[in-house]
């Protein structure tokens, strides 16, 4: 049980390699260059332009992908009202630190009050439809990604760094 608690604990190593990742973010003018935007001739091509565009434009399709996802839940409402009804019912379940809960018709335990809200939340969640959601977002951020990584050419640099 430790072992599993010490991989959710603060570790300065994690939180420094996110930070590196979300500071390598190339600026918009970058990452928007429409005059390095045109059609492949080939497969080939847009098999070299992916794998240089994927690890080189890495942070800023993840911030895309982050974007798409808070827009998913934003304008799924009932998907979030079960997300946040969830945590937060875990959450003061939780804060019981396993003692009963004392009503003025009984008391309830730990597990029956977590077996409560699974039953108000399961049957919300299918409503919610969070498939479809994730399905959506699966597609626009697959769509999103390849799309600008095989549309954008690479730097004219990098065409005399490889024939070196």
């Amino acid at each position: 049980m430790s072992s599993l608690l010490s991989q959710f604990q603060y570790q300065p190593q994690q939180v420094a390699a996110v930070q590196n990742k979300f500071a390598s973010i190339r600026p918009p003018q970058e990452f928007l260059d429409y005059r390095r935007f045109s059609k492949p001739q080939n497969f080939g091509e847009i098999q070299q332009r992916v794998g240089y565009n994927l690890p080189y434009f890495q942070a800023n399709y993840i911030a895309i992908v982050l974007l798409l996802s808070v827009y998913a839940l934003v304008t799924n409402a009932l998907l979030l009202f079960v997300l946040g009804f969830t945590g937060f019912g875990i959450y003061l379940i939780s804060k019981l630190k396993g003692a009963d809960l004392d009503l003025p018709v009984g008391k309830l335990t730990s597990s029956q009050l977590y077996t409560g809200l699974a039953i108000i939340a399961i049957p919300l969640g299918f409503l919610a439809s969070p498939i479809s959601t994730m399905m959506w977002l699966i597609g626009t951020s697959a769509v999103t990604v390849f799309s600008h990584a095989s549309l954008m050419e690479k730097p004219i640099e990098t065409v005399f760094e490889e024939s070196v």
